[in-house]
This record gives structure tokens, sequence and C-alpha cells, in this order.
């Protein structure tokens, strides 16, 4: 049997281009987890088995241990010197399982992750699982080969095949300093302020009140602009502005001095201009000019543009720029690089647009004309500038993609154009000893404004001028204007204050544009610009009390230094790592000292829990009514017990028939998503946060729950006797996922089944005045057995009966009548003996009052 070479890209869509690519189309295609591509052919010259295949991502992801989960028994400082594990990223994916599987009994292992510091990354993450299961060649073999490319074109994948290296374990360890970094700081902040001020404030409009060594920086540029706004105080100003005309133009002069700030001054320069009664020409010049062509496109160029000019916001031009990139319409978008690397063919990347319908004809004349070099630029040693690397139009593209596209194109036509030529012709003025000018200027050659027209220069004429020429004019005004405040910050300008100031890379630094809009510290207004609110205000506001570092660039900046040291080999990881979290640990615990200074800003700008909200369900500890704070994050609050409850988010709570829960005698509270098929729940306010019971699996329902909720409703609670509970409303197994549909009591008269994770609905006979569970089960597949009692007047029960007892899966009737939604077909096999996985209720381990755990936060988000 010949060798197996296992090649792993990052996304499913790209292994299917290697594999087409390399294959010549000659391949097998099967599916595991994911799909494999098999073919055969060469490899170090052997004959072998190539298998092909991705992941979707990180493999793994870094969280901390469930000892350290807790939000109510681990003190937040303790977080700095956690330990921390990598598990599974995408359980639901199975990826390590699949690579493991796929893995198994190789002789290869080729890495086609993408070409950055995070595709080192994961191209170690797929080492630790992949390589323990691999057949092992004695020492010093190598097994392990990674592949380097800038584009998913067919001339990359080969070249790419043909000049494999060894994968880079510095900057695979520069990425897990930053994620450790990011986590540890990240949680400890956010979990602390979550708590100190949700339990405080009834409209804090935030589900968490997280921060962030590059969010809170990145929201620290808005609030600057927005205090610079607020505290502006304007002045007047006065300009000389002579009127004239020759040979029938009229004249705009510039004064040379510009503006003044003392009228009195103005008057005075005003009266010597017009004391003179004309304003002598003392020199004319002329010279050529250029506007330069752009360099390369890099990442940032590239965000930047497709806000301010194609009103795409910076995080969801990524997305984009990516989904070409997979399909092989540009290059790579992550770069640093604006210098086209001395081996680039630019002739052939001309040729591909030749025949284009909008630009083809200027390709053309670029390549008849021998094109251009293109212009120097920086090169970041990553990838190339962004270029395009197929030829597409509007219709197969279309959308934003096309417009994103059609810019990167245009971009490279033009770095590779010859630049704007212009003549300038200036002509200098006096009058009563004060200085004009006016310009004018001449078009002599386009350039690359042809292809990119809205940079283009247009022509000012001016009429003839000489040396010693006397021009009389008719007023001179005194022009009187005010200095007007800076505008809030639009994205762009956001982009390049990150870059400069080092905060985040080109691939995070939309990802925390976007955190600061999505937790409601800024907004995105007209112009795309970013106005901070009155929370994101008072949090900077509260930082710069306490310690302004917090909120600077310079840490992160030192940061992201010494991690590109790792990257280099120069600095040790863990040195790195230690050193910085010793310094936020530090500013840590005098924040916690400190935090009533910041806590008199929140005090002066939102209502406390006791002024906010309105009365709704019964505590169960002092049998007084708490107030349901609707503002987000909703929540519950007891004013006599000082205790906040957290509930799940954007759908209606409303009080559930005044019934408590038998565990601790809340009264239950029902909660409502909206729409016709919108779930709904009931839920105990103290089981939701404190869950009674460890219940397997990650909890879904439906619903985004807020701050340090566990999230158990009675939907997910095995209590074995409570009637609200999945134990006594549970039917059967979801037949899409791992959960369990749960009878809708309220959902009469359009009854229904919901799972209890997933949005699969199972609509019940509607013609019934009431369904309810029994305590019956099915012989056949193990399903509870619902009764129905259907209305006198449409009962399909001959002899006019209407009580009726069956399962959902085995009784012909009840099968027959229901219907299913947003989900696969629900119907049985021929021959099986039901569709029930399991007994789909459920199991759970009773094992005390356990407390909240922390919502699930990537060091991404921070």
């Amino acid at each position: 049997m010949p060798p197996t070479v296992l090649m792993v890209a990052e996304k499913p869509s790209i292994a299917l281009s290697i594999a087409s690519m390399l294959s010549s189309r000659q391949m097998n295609t099967r599916r595991s987890f994911l799909e494999v591509h098999e073919f055969n052919g060469t490899f170090r010259g052997a004959s072998v088995r190539f298998k092909v295949t991705s992941v979707i991502g990180h493999v793994l992801s870094i969280d901390f241990p469930p000892k350290y989960q807790n939000w109510d028994t681990t003190n937040p400082f303790d977080l700095f010197e956690a330990p921390t594990i990598k598990s599974e990223a995408n359980p639901k994916a199975h990826v390590s399982k699949h690579l493991q599987q796929e893995g198994r009994s190789c002789d290869y292992l080729v890495l086609w992750l993408d070409c950055d510091r995070e595709g080192e990354n994961i191209c170690f993450e797929v080492m630790d699982i992949v390589v323990p299961v691999m057949r092992q060649f004695p020492a010093p073999r190598q097994q392990v080969f990674r592949a380097r490319f800038s584009a998913v074109s067919e001339s990359d994948i080969r070249t790419a095949m043909s000049n494999l290296v060894e994968p880079n374990h510095n900057e695979a360890l520069a990425v897990d300093a930053r994620q450790e970094i990011d986590l540890k700081v990240g949680v400890a902040f956010t979990r602390f302020q979550t708590r100190y001020f949700q339990g405080k404030y009834g409209n804090l409009d935030s589900s968490v009140i997280s921060y962030g060594p590059c969010q809170t920086p990145t929201l620290g540029f808005c609030v600057d602009r927005h205090i610079r706004i607020t505290t502006f105080s304007p002045e007047p100003f006065w300009i000389v502005r002579p009127h004239a005309t020759k040979s029938g133009q009229e004249l705009l002069f510039e004064w040379d001095r510009g503006r003044v700030f003392d009228r009195e001054i103005a008057v005075m320069f005003q009266k010597m201009v017009t004391d003179a009664g004309s304003l002598k020409v003392t020199a004319v010049s002329k010279k050529e000019e250029r506007k330069v062509r752009p360099n390369g496109l890099n990442t940032v160029d590239m965000l930047k543009v497709a806000s301010s000019a194609l009103n795409i916001g910076p995080h969801h031009a990524m997305q984009v720029a990516e989904r070409l990139y997979t399909q092989g319409y540009i290059s790579y978008p992550r770069t640093e690089s604006t210098s086209y690397p001395s081996s680039f063919d630019v002739r052939g990347a001309l040729s591909l647009h030749r025949n284009h319908p909008i630009w083809g004809e200027y390709a053309q004349s670029l390549i008849a004309s021998g094109s251009y070099a293109p212009k120097a630029g920086v090169d970041a040693g990553d990838h190339p500038p962004i270029t395009p690397m197929r030829c597409a139009t509007e219709s197969e593209l279309g959308g934003d993609a096309w417009r994103l596209y059609e810019y990167v194109t245009r971009h490279f036509l033009a770095s590779v154009s010859p630049d704007c030529k212009y003549t300038r012709t200036k002509v200098l003025l006096s009058a009563g000893g004060e200085k004009f000018s006016v310009s004018g200027r001449t078009v002599t050659s386009p350039g690359f404004t042809l292809c990119m027209p809205w940079l283009a220069v247009s022509d000012e004429n001016l009429p003839t001028f000489s040396t010693g020429d006397s021009i009389r004019f008719g007023e001179v005004e005194l022009y009187q204007g005010r200095t007007s405040p800076p505008d809030y910050l639009t994205e762009s300008e956001l982009i390049s204050l990150m870059e400069k100031n080092g905060i985040g890379t080109d691939a995070s630094i939309p990802v925390h544009i976007n955190n600061i809009c999505e937790r409601n510290y800024a907004q995105v207004q007209s112009g795309r610009r970013l106005v901070p609110t009155a929370l994101g205000i008072t949090l900077i506001r509260g930082y710069q009390c306490i310690d302004v570092d917090l909120c600077l660039p310079d840490i992160r900046r030192f940061i992201e230094q010494q991690i590109t040291l790792i990257a280099k080999g120069d600095a040790d990881h863990a040195a790195v790592v230690q050193h910085s979290l010793q310094e936020f640990a530090t500013k840590f615990k005098y924040f916690v000292s400190e935090i009533e200074r910041m806590n008199a800003l929140f005090e002066a700008q939102f209502s406390p829990l006791a002024d906010s909200g309105r009365a709704l369900s019964k505590c169960g500890k002092c049998s007084r009514y708490m107030k349901y704070i609707s503002m987000r994050p909703s929540r519950l609050y007891c004013s006599t017990c000082e205790e906040v409850y957290a509930l799940p988010q954007n759908g209606q709570i409303k009080l559930y028939k005044e019934l408590t829960c038998p565990l601790d005698n809340f009264e239950l509270v029902l909660f409502s998503l909206a729409g016709p098929d919108g779930k709904s729940y009931p839920l105990c306010p103290y089981c939701y946060n404190n869950p009674p019971f460890e219940v397997g699996g990650k909890s879904s329902t439906g619903a985004e729950p807020a701050g340090k909720a566990g999230g158990m409703p009675c939907t997910h609670c095995p209590h074995p006797t409570c009637r609200h509970s999945m134990i006594k409303q549970g039917v059967c197994a979801c037949p899409e996922c791992d959960g369990t549909l749960v009878l809708d009591v309220v959902s009469a008269p359009k009854w229904r089944l919901d799972c209890n994770k997933c949005s699969c609905l199972v609509y019940l006979p509607h013609n019934a005045h009431r369904i309810a569970t029994t305590d019956d089960r099915c012989e056949e597949c193990g399903s509870v057995i619902l009764e129905v009692d259907f209305n006198k007047n449409a009962t399909p029960l001959k002899n006019g009966s209407t009580l009726h007892k069956g399962c959902v899966l085995c009784d012909d009737l009840l099968h027959s009548l229901i219907e299913m939604k947003h989900g696969k077909s629900f119907s049985r096999r021929p021959g099986s003996r039901g569709r029930g996985r399991g007994r789909g209720r459920g199991r759970g381990r009773g094992r005390g009052r356990g407390r909240g755990e922390d919502p699930k936060m990537s060091f991404r988000d921070f």
C-alpha cells in the first residue's frame, strides 16, 4: 500500500480548491465529519495517496478550567495566575475526532493553514492532534511540512507544494501569548465590573461591562474625540479678501497670513490693502507636479476605503474579503505589505483583465505600453499586497462582494499605472505690503486617475499674468468666521489611529471596532462616524480617574512589541506572559481598591436599581415583590435582599400564572421570543442563575443569556417531581440535535413541542382543546404518551369522542396531524420501531445548589 499524505487546509472551500488543482480535477470526495478529497500522486519522489481535508478556523480555544468558571466562588484577581486549558473550539463539528480519524496511520502531514500568525498557531493545534496517531518513522526523517501561499490560484498552490517548509513554532507561541494575556486580563476586569455595576444600576444598556487591552483603548480614542468636541470653545477670526476680475474671470485670492484672531488688527490690514487700490503681480511661476499612483493595497488601507468610500463597515468588509479570497478572486486579504515582490508578474496579472467589460480596454493599454513598475512600498515580510486573482463581473459577485472586488482591482490597476501629471501656475501679488496668491492648473496626463476617477485632478484655468501687472479691485472684504470643533471619528480615522498606536493587528482591528459597537459603548452614525454612548463615556472617564494607563494604547503597544519579538525568536514566551500579567494584576488590584471613584461617575449618569423597573414576581427568600428591569440587560432585582437575577435576553418576560418553584419558592416567570414561531418557556429566577443540577452539554435556550447566568430554565431542569421541569413536560428526543422536545404549555390554541436546545418546532393538532403529558411511556420508542382533548366540533375520532392518548411518533393518528418547522424530516422510516433517540427526557445528577457560570468569552473579544 502506498504511503499516505494528509493535507489540512483552514477552510473546506480552500481544501477543495487545493485538491482540485493538485489532482488536475481527478479526485474522489467523501464525507466524514468534514469533506475529504482523495487522489493519487507523487510526494518526495514516491507514489502516494493524498487525502485533503480541512478544519474550520481554530480547532482549540483557550479557557479556564471548570474550577474557575464560577463567578461567585472565584476571586477575579485569582485569574491572573490561574491555569488555562485548550478545549474543542466547536464541539458539535467534531474537528478533533475528524483529524484523528483521517490522520491515523498517515505517513506525512502537510499543513495548508492561512499564512499568518493565527494560521501558524492552528498548524500546531492540528499537529498536536494528528502527529500522535501518525505512523512514526525513525528519526531524523521529517514527516510534517508547511505550505506557504498567498492566493488560492493554481500557480501559487503548485509553487507552495514544490517549496514546502517547516512550521514556525515561534509565531505559534506569539499567538498563545496574546491569547493568554487577553483572556486573563479581559475576564478578570469584565467579571468584576459587570457584577459591581449591574448590581447597582438599572439602565445600563449592556449585557456585560467588559474590559479589553485592545477594546478599551479603541473606545478611548472615540471618547477622547467626544471630549474635544464637547469642551471646544469657538473663536472668531477674520480674513482679508480683495475681490477683482481679469479677462472677465472672477479671481479668488489667498491671503498669505491665512487668518487673524484680532479684529482691530484685521481692520488695519484691510485699510492698508484698500488704500493701495490695486494688486501688483510680483512673480509668475509654472511647475510640473504629480499626483502619485498608490502603493500596493494592504489590509488597513482596504478597510479604511471600504468604510469611507464604500459604506461597508470594517468587520463586514473583512468577512467579504475573506470570502473573495477563499473563492479565489483575490489574494490573501491580511497583509501589512504595500510593496510587490520582485518576482511579481505584472503583465500576467494585467492579462487576466484584458477582456473585462469595464476596465478591459484600460488593462490592454497598460500591456501595450509595457506597463509601469509598481511604486516601491513597505515590505513587512508577510504577504504581498492584495490583488485580484480572477476576472469577475458584477453579475457574478453582486452586492458588497462586487464593490469590494471592484475597488481591489481598480487599486491594483492604478498601482501599476503612470502618475497623474499636471502643470501648476502660481501668481504672487502684493497690495499695501500684504501678500496674496492665486493658482491654476492644467492636467497634461491623467495617468492612474483614468481607472480611479474619484481621484481625478480637474483643470483650474487662470487668465494670463505677467510680472509687474497691476490689477485693480473693487472691494476688500473683511470676512468673519468662527473656528469649529472636530467631527466625531470616522471608522477610517479610527483604523488609522489604531494602526499608528499598535492596537490590534490588521485582522483584529475590525473585531475590536465591532465589539465596542455591539457592547453599546459606541454607535455608528451617519458618515460612519463613531459616537460614544453614555456608558462608553462613563467607562473611559472612570478609567482616567483611577488609572489612565488602562485606556491608553501604551501598554498594549508594548505588549505587541514583545509578542513580535516572540514571533522572531528574540523573546521568551513564558517571560513575556508573566511580565504582562504581573503588570495588569497590579493595576487590577489598585482598580478594585479605587472603584468608588468610577462609581461616582456611574451614580451621576445612571439610575439606581431601586428606582428602576416595575414589580413583577415574588422573591422566594423574603416573599416581597421583585422589580423587573426591562432595559438591556433585562433582570430582576429584589430591593429587600439586594439581589440581582439575570434573565434571558431579546424577548418578553411576564409572570407565569403565579406558580412557584418547589425547590426555592420563587415565583416563575415566562420568557417568550417574538414572532409566530418564537419559543416560550417558564423559568425560576433563582434556578436560572444558580442551577440546582448538573445538566450535560451546553445550554441553548434560543435566547442570549445575560451576565453570569448559568441559563437553566425549567425546560432544562431534570427535577423528577416538579410539574414545570423537563422530566414532566419532555416528550421525546429532538430529531435534529441531542436536545429534548418539550411541550409548550402556553402555545394553545396552536399546540406544539419545542426543542430545548435547537430551533426545531413540532406543531401538534390545532383542533385540540387541551394537550398534556402523562406519566406513561410508549412501549415501542420510550417517548411520553400525550393526552389530547379534541374540540367537540372538530374531533378526528370516531363516534364523536374527544379524548385520545397516544405517542407522537408511533400513534398513526397523532403522527398524521403533526407538522415540523425549521428542521429535517420528522417521519418514521418504513419498518422502524419508532424515531425516538433514547428516552427523550434527559438525565441529571443532583449535586446541591451550584452557582452561575461565566458567559463564554473568547480571547478575541478583548
